[in-house]
């Protein structure tokens, strides 16, 4: 089975900078793990998308969203869903964070 197409949504992206920005105001090197890991946690991912836990916001545009923990970085979660032969990163978040609120969840 071929891997999957990883495609980052632009909040994802910005997730991701916004992340990578305030790791390296404490270590540079920390915040270079981070994209590796990020990188890491996608390819196996890419390999392997039902790995994650399946979780319902409670919003139509959000169903047969998963989540997943980054390597070594198990605090922040990665938030995707795969659509056809693509990998849909759709955010990339602090665990700590409320994700209902974030997702508009009203059922939790």
């Amino acid at each position: 089975m071929p891997k999957n197409v990883i495609a980052f949504r632009r909040k994802a992206l910005e997730d991701i900078e916004g992340i990578v920005r305030y790791i390296a105001a404490d270590s540079p090197r920390a915040a270079q793990a981070f994209r590796e890991a990020l990188e890491q946690t996608c390819a196996v991912l890419a390999d392997m998308p039902d790995m994650g836990m399946h979780r319902n916001f409670g919003h139509p545009r959000l169903t047969d969203i998963r989540l997943w923990p980054l390597r070594q970085f198990e605090k922040y979660l990665l938030v995707y869903r795969t659509q056809g032969e693509t990998l849909d990163i759709i955010r990339v978040v602090h665990g700590a964070r409320d994700l209902p609120a974030l997702f508009g969840d009203s059922s939790d």
